[in-house]
């Protein structure tokens, strides 16, 4: 299974394109979309959605994973950060991509074993399970990556895949 996962964002959409296989991960590419503070708002989130685009014609993933929105403080980022999330989803629907989507605390859970973890164990955790030399900058490829984990972890195993379809109401 190869797995897409999307760490959403305006400024950086970070993302990972990961193999699942008996239990194994591999990292085939990763890397992050970046678009410019002074940018238009309406060019920004059409660049996140042409290059989201090109990379899914290129990878063609089984599945792409996505963080779900979590926002305590700033709503103007919250909206916009939600905004760029629409493109990013779009543009799987535009390709025929099932997406999936896992809260922080499930990213944490399937990568460390621990809801509450920090975000370095996250990363760290996510350099050892793809065996990599060092943990992919920017933080949000990293997350991306881990995401991707996630998934793969989550919608494994027969058991796993029918806890990620309740979750999502039957859409898996």
């Amino acid at each position: 299974m190869i797995v897409l996962g999307i760490d959403p964002g305006y400024a950086i959409v970070g993302w990972g394109l990961v193999q699942y296989e008996h239990g194994r991960f591999r990292p085939l590419r990763f890397g992050a979309i970046t678009t410019p503070a002074d940018m238009p708002f309406s060019d920004r989130i059409d660049a996140i959605y042409r290059e989201l685009s090109a990379i899914l014609d290129s990878a063609k993933p089984d599945a792409m994973a996505v963080e779900r929105l979590y926002f305590q403080n700033n709503q103007k980022t919250a909206i916009d950060v939600a905004q760029a999330r629409g493109v990013v989803l779009l543009a799987a629907k535009h390709k025929e991509v099932p997406v999936y989507e896992y809260t922080p605390l499930q990213v944490k859970s399937a990568v460390t074993g621990f809801g509450r973890a920090e975000k370095p164990q996250v990363m760290e955790m996510t350099r050892r399970l793809l065996r990599l030399q060092e943990v992919p900058k920017p933080d949000d490829t990293a997350d991306a990556l881990a995401i991707a984990i996630c998934h793969g972890q989550m919608g494994g195993t027969a058991l796993k895949r029918s806890v990620v379809n309740a979750q999502l109401g039957g859409k898996a």
